[in-house]
């Protein structure tokens, strides 16, 4: 097989470095995980140059590379920055790795490869601008225009979860304390926790987003006001994007991504906050799930 098709994406995630091999046509060729040394940054370059060469050996045969990370490179320093895996954040990561492993390297953060997977061979495959979500542990977004990547002069693009969440309610401000040291960003809104802070709150039920989640599906009445408050926010908070981006496709993945009727109440109720007389934009949940992270670092090197 000619050495060009085959390309090598690492998802360096928090708990789990997953590598994969694909084909020219998107096809899985190996893939393998391993846990993540946490708050190690030496032993993580180990591990990461140690997972390129293992999925090699099954490959048969070298590859390009591309690393989806959690933050992104600093366009002054060329270090990591904003970074949740913190022993990241500073660090060289870019150059060590490339001289380690002899060659480019491409990286992205980690919701920019979910869009890029989703828009490439996924449920954005047929959109010219796809807006990436993921909603889970904390809220991301990237944005692929004609299946390329867009990253902007910050490498920031897409980074919705750090505005405040629109249209807010009197009961909403000032809004969550955010990690980032602001108040009320739609992560803290949108997210796996900020949903469960949300239950908790007006409902006195600790529970985590997926039982929330599952609870509304058997039709629980605390649970489904809860989503419905979710539904919601995210409506106001897809809408503002539509504003500015107007992208033909959101994909949605992460763990909230897997409420059913979370797809039809946020579309039922965007149009209000819409500037157009109607909306065309597509609400649809990611076609490769937890694998599009993964498979979008592979598609740092696009087709030749």
């Amino acid at each position: 097989m000619d050495n060009e098709k085959l390309r090598l994406g690492i998802d360096l995630g928090g708990t789990k470095i997953e590598g994969i091999v694909l084909d020219a046509d998107g096809i899985e060729q190996c893939r393998e995980r391993i846990a993540t040394p946490q708050g190690n940054y030496a032993a993580t370059l180990d591990a990461v140059v140690a997972l390129v060469s293992s999925l090699e050996s099954a490959a048969g045969q070298p590859c390009s590379v591309g690393i989806g990370m959690p933050g992104s490179l600093s366009r002054a320093t060329g270090r990591v920055k904003n970074s949740n895996s913190v022993c990241l954040n500073g660090q060289p990561l870019h150059r060590e790795l490339e001289t380690r492993l002899d060659r480019p390297l491409r990286f992205a953060n980690d919701a920019d490869c979910f869009a890029l997977s989703e828009a490439t061979d996924g449920a954005g495959r047929d959109a010219a601008v796809v807006f990436g979500v993921i909603a889970g542990t904390g809220t991301g977004g990237g944005i692929v225009v004609n299946k390329e990547l867009l990253s902007g002069p910050n490498g920031i693009a897409g980074e919705w979860g750090h505005n405040p969440l629109p249209w807010p309610r009197e009961e909403e401000l000032p809004g969550p304390a955010c990690y980032c040291g602001l108040q009320g960003c739609i992560e803290t809104w949108l997210s796996g926790p900020g949903l469960a802070r949300d239950h908790r709150q007006l409902c006195d039920a600790s529970l985590d987003a997926r039982t929330i989640i599952q609870l509304a599906e058997l039709g629980d009445e605390k649970a489904c006001s809860s989503m419905q408050r979710y539904a919601n926010r995210m409506a106001r908070a897809l809408a503002s994007v539509i504003n500015v981006l107007d992208p033909d496709v959101i994909v949605l993945g992460g763990g909230l991504s897997n409420c059913k009727r979370l797809y039809h109440a946020v579309m039922s109720q965007w149009d209000e906050y819409v500037f157009s007389d109607r909306v065309d934009t597509r609400l649809v949940q990611a076609q490769h799930g937890d694998a599009s992270g993964v498979r979008g670092a592979a598609w740092l090197w696009p087709p030749q």
